[in-house]
């Protein structure tokens, strides 16, 4: 006899009910999250960490960082730099499908960060760190990116401050942009001027992608891991992360 091919008659059957038993849900059923809110509403006492998601189904799953902590947890981390182990000067394909490590720096990809985006409406939150151990965020009510056909552009809601300042400011409305595809709103190419790829317009006061230093460095300027309003240009930080979750999970 050859291997069964189909699943045993009770695990069909709990897979047909669970649906039913626990009500509508922003995932098919719990085994099958869609995004990291979801995993944290099912299961509240799972720490911070790497986790599998399913946005697009359970034909496509994604691993991605979940912070489980910051303001109530059920974060979805889409950008991430602390050590400066991952190169983020990329083209425009690496930042289209994602690249680095889930369990350190990376750059999930836009067009998950669409598929993340398009199905519910999602806050952002930006966690920083200096070199002299502050640390701060800001806050967005609303984000979303549109499809490449629309350049990715960005939307932004209503700024909370955490002690950062608003240096997405400038951003909100932006289509994206790298070295090789340059859709900023400069007569120059801000993502070679500054070394990184992101919604950039004339160019930033926001430069997460940018090039990993230690603190304060303006040799050459404005191309470090920069948030304006926080520590101003020429200071490259020590973390940042950029992190959405569903305005309904909390």
């Amino acid at each position: 006899m050859g291997k069964q091919m189909f699943a045993p008659r009770d695990t069909i059957m709990v897979l047909l009910v669970m649906p039913l038993l626990f009500g509508a849900s922003r995932c098919s059923f719990l085994l099958l999250p869609v995004d990291c809110a979801d995993l944290h509403d099912h299961y509240p006492s799972k720490p911070s960490g790497v986790y599998t998601i399913f946005p697009g189904g359970a034909i496509s799953p994604l691993q991605v960082y979940c912070d489980m902590e910051s303001d109530g947890g059920g974060w979805t981390v889409f950008q991430r730099r602390m050590d400066g182990t991952v190169n983020f000067y990329r083209t425009w394909d690496h930042y289209k499908k994602g690249f680095g490590n889930k369990d350190g720096e990376y750059w999930l990809g836009l067009d998950n960060i669409v598929l993340l985006t398009m199905r519910n409406k999602n806050e952002l939150r930006v966690d920083m760190e200096d070199w002299e151990g502050g640390k701060v965020y800001a806050q967005y009510t609303s984000f979303s990116v549109d499809p490449e056909s629309f350049g990715y552009t960005l939307h932004l809601g209503s700024f909370i401050d955490g002690g950062a300042g608003d240096s997405m400011d400038r951003h909100g409305g932006m289509k994206f942009s790298t070295f090789d595809k340059d859709q900023d709103a400069s007569g120059t190419n801000c993502a070679k001027r500054h070394l990184g790829g992101f919604w950039y317009a004339t160019c930033h006061h926001a430069n997460p992608n940018g090039v990993y230093r230690l603190g304060d460095d303006a040799t050459p300027v404005y191309i470090g891991v920069e948030w304006y309003h926080f520590k101003g240009y020429n200071y490259s930080l020590k973390t940042i992360s950029m992190k959405i979750r569903p305005v309904t999970s909390v």
